[in-house]
């Protein structure tokens, strides 16, 4: 499976709660739920209905799978929803326990063997094994050098600070424009895959 990372990012490579203003307010962060003034069904909801279409799994952080979870089940009768709820979902956590996974289809990765197994998913046939939010794990893998494809709903806002995906170790890493398309919101979608050095 390739592994495809989904974010919604500001110009200024903010990526904390773009959901819902209680979504994540650790640090201060108090603009959540920034993505709605920019959501434009037509070219964003025709390229996630597109994403979805492709993917075999979700993987998710603790915190997110924990939003993901107490949302979609309530949606069912939409495609995307539908979709949400039925796809095999990974959920890495060293906290949550098996009875906690409420949302069906959920398997949990225990935090220290994330590496190994998600590596491993990686290995097995399939198609996109796709990361929503989750923005600590979407670091390590984008740090690790595990992302395939690394896919972003560039926002026309600026938040000021607050989490981002972006390593911060130093190391250079290319990326090849794949597509791209601009909402009339000012939105662009962009799909990105690393370069792999010669």
């Amino acid at each position: 499976m390739r592994i495809v990372m989904g974010e919604f990012v500001s110009l200024d490579g903010v990526m904390q709660a773009p959901g819902h203003p209680d979504e994540d307010t650790e640090g201060g962060f108090a603009h959540g739920g920034w993505t709605h003034p920019f959501f434009d069904p037509r070219v964003m909801g025709g390229a996630l209905a597109e994403w979805a279409a492709d993917t075999d799994a979700l993987l998710f952080g603790r915190r997110t799978w924990q939003v993901m979870a107490a949302a979609w089940p309530g949606r069912a009768g939409d495609p995307f929803a539908d979709h949400m709820n039925s796809v095999a979902k990974y959920v890495v956590s060293g906290t949550l326990g098996d009875d906690d996974l409420t949302w069906n289809n959920t398997t949990r990765i225990p935090g220290e063997q994330a590496l190994d197994r998600i590596g491993k998913l990686r290995d097995t046939p399939g198609r996109d094994l796709v990361v929503m939010g989750s923005l600590a794990l979407a670091r390590t893998l984008l740090t690790e050098g595990l992302v395939d494809e690394l896919r972003l709903m560039i926002m026309p806002v600026l938040l000021g600070g607050g989490k981002t995906i972006y390593p911060t170790d130093g190391t250079l890493r290319t990326l090849e424009l794949v597509s791209t398309t601009v909402s009339d919101t000012g939105v662009h979608v962009c799909s990105y895959r690393p370069v792999t050095a010669a």
